[in-house]
């Protein structure tokens, strides 16, 4: 009933209550770790979070009692406040993306989060806690079918939809040992917190006990190797939670929706004007093992933060996936014919720059400190340090010789695309017309070997995009040709 005052499902007070699971959760993680006798601080810790927990709760129910929420002619409404009412409206012409989010906890009760926003940031977004399924897939359809533009479904094929034999490419990320390493490191200081000292209970003793006593060239490749798998098998079950029936589809000729989640359900989406471009993302492990993944260059998105989360179109896939999906997202074929396939070379220079960094910066460092360690203790170092760099050396001058290959910038129709990176790289495709402006930076090494990194800012996604050590000579050149106006009093003047 469009005008009316409406209040959010009252089993949002449920998903308040769940919040105390924490608390129980750490007082089973403690008597576990304790052998069932938890000290007085850990007591004490206890009490105190499920005080918190406890008023956390309270403030939720005042919150569910004094919020209200509609859908007028020209606006969404929220009003809030017990002792300070605040009403904060949004004009539905200038609604941009509507996303829906439910947790665990939240779908189990039916639930989801509808935020709807401008583009403006925080303070242009609005956010419902928590409206039962139904009604926010109502208000969805409601708030997109009145904003700009909007249009009436047009049976367009979907881009692409959850295949499972994509979690192969799951373990190919940081995720297979950064995730194990802050997993453990996230219960240690838990345990530490309650007055636990992990080291001191008998499963870790023992297991550094008989570390100790096997020989190193056995215990060390093993514990490798379960690091390993758990990373793998780690990698995986977050891949599915967070890609589990994924689909991605343009709903209507205005706004690409993306849909994807198993505990957690996600809903984003980003209206076709806001799309200035997309970005195709290589990891080295990723790339070597065939695949891509695929962002949106699109401003509404939110901070920095939120928008490498949100601007997600397409997870780890195989990599002619990814370009097909940049292809549609685009509405041209601008990436999908190769990314590497009419771009420029940049110069020799900008070789030399990245191979004297290699040696420099990874392997000189570690040499040099074994050369001093073992010149002042022991001659064994000596050897590790040769052995070091005979090993490091050959890596970093293939790893430079791969990032000098992989950069490269062109146009190709109305895209300005550009590609750099080798532990990361990308290669990003940009509207032209997106482009607001041109930065060009240089160094003093930079420019006695020539080259400049131009900077192409839009007002979306990261903000810039970065074309490195490209030549000093032709930089003014390119930008003028790719966005001709911007730079144009420029051309006649040398480049200091």
């Amino acid at each position: 009933m469009s005008g009316q005052w409406r209040r959010p499902d009252p089993r949002t007070l449920l998903a308040h209550c769940a919040w105390t699971v924490a608390p129980l959760g750490s007082l089973a993680l403690t008597a576990l770790a304790t052998g069932g006798r938890p000290p007085a601080r850990a007591w004490i810790t206890l009490a105190v979070i499920t005080l918190v927990f406890a008023g956390l709760t309270g403030a939720g129910l005042l919150t569910w009692r004094r919020t209200r929420y509609r859908v007028t002619d020209d606006s969404l409404e929220l009003r809030t406040g017990l002792l300070t009412r605040r009403v904060r409206a949004i004009p539905l012409h200038r609604i941009r993306t509507v996303d829906l989010t439910a947790n665990p906890v939240q779908r189990l009760l039916g639930l989801t989060v509808l935020r709807a926003g401008t583009g403006g940031g925080r303070t242009g977004e609005l956010s419902l806690e928590a409206l039962s399924r139904a009604e926010g897939a109502r208000l969805r359809a409601e708030l997109l079918a009145r904003a700009p533009g909007a249009a009436q479904e047009t049976g367009d094929p979907v881009l692409a939809e959850a295949d499972a034999r994509w979690l192969r490419y799951a373990p190919l990320t940081f995720w297979v040992f950064g995730g194990v390493l802050t997993v453990a490191g996230s219960a240690w200081r838990a345990l530490d917190a309650m007055g636990v000292e992990p080291w001191r209970t008998g499963f870790v003793r023992d297991l550094f006990r008989e570390f100790g006593r096997s020989a190193l060239w056995v215990t060390v490749p093993l514990a490798l190797f379960a690091v390993t798998a758990l990373g793998v098998v780690g990698a995986v079950l977050l891949y599915a939670e967070n890609w589990w029936r994924y689909r991605l589809e343009w709903s209507d000729t205005t706004t690409l929706h993306v849909r994807r989640g198993l505990l957690t359900t996600r809903a984003v989406s980003i209206e076709r004007a806001r799309l200035c471009g997309v970005t195709l993302h290589e990891p080295l492990l990723l790339r070597a093992g065939g695949g891509a993944s695929v962002r949106a260059v699109a401003s509404g998105l939110g901070d920095r933060e939120e928008n490498r989360g949100r601007s997600v179109v397409l997870p780890p896939a195989p990599r002619a996936v990814a370009l097909r999906v940049c292809a549609a997202v685009l509405g041209a074929r601008a990436i999908a014919a190769g990314p590497e396939q009419g771009l420029h070379p940049h110069p020799r220079a900008a070789l030399r720059r990245r191979l004297v960094r290699a040696l420099v910066w990874g392997v000189l460092p570690v040499t040099v400190v074994l050369a001093a360690l073992g010149w002042l203790l022991t001659p064994v170092l000596l050897y590790c340090a040769a052995l070091w760099t005979a090993v490091a050396a050959p890596v970093a001058l293939a790893l430079a010789h791969d990032a000098y290959r992989s950069l490269g910038h062109g146009v190709r129709g109305r895209h300005l695309l550009v590609r750099s990176g080798t532990f990361g790289r990308r290669t990003v495709a940009l509207d032209r017309d997106a482009v607001l402006a041109w930065t060009f930076t240089d160094t003093l090494f930079s420019r006695r070997a020539g080259v400049v990194t131009v900077t192409a800012a839009v007002a979306a996604g990261e903000d810039g995009y970065r074309i490195r050590d490209m030549s000093a000579q032709g930089a003014v050149g390119f930008a003028e040709f790719a966005v001709p106006g911007i730079v144009s009093e420029f051309l006649d003047r040398p480049l200091v």
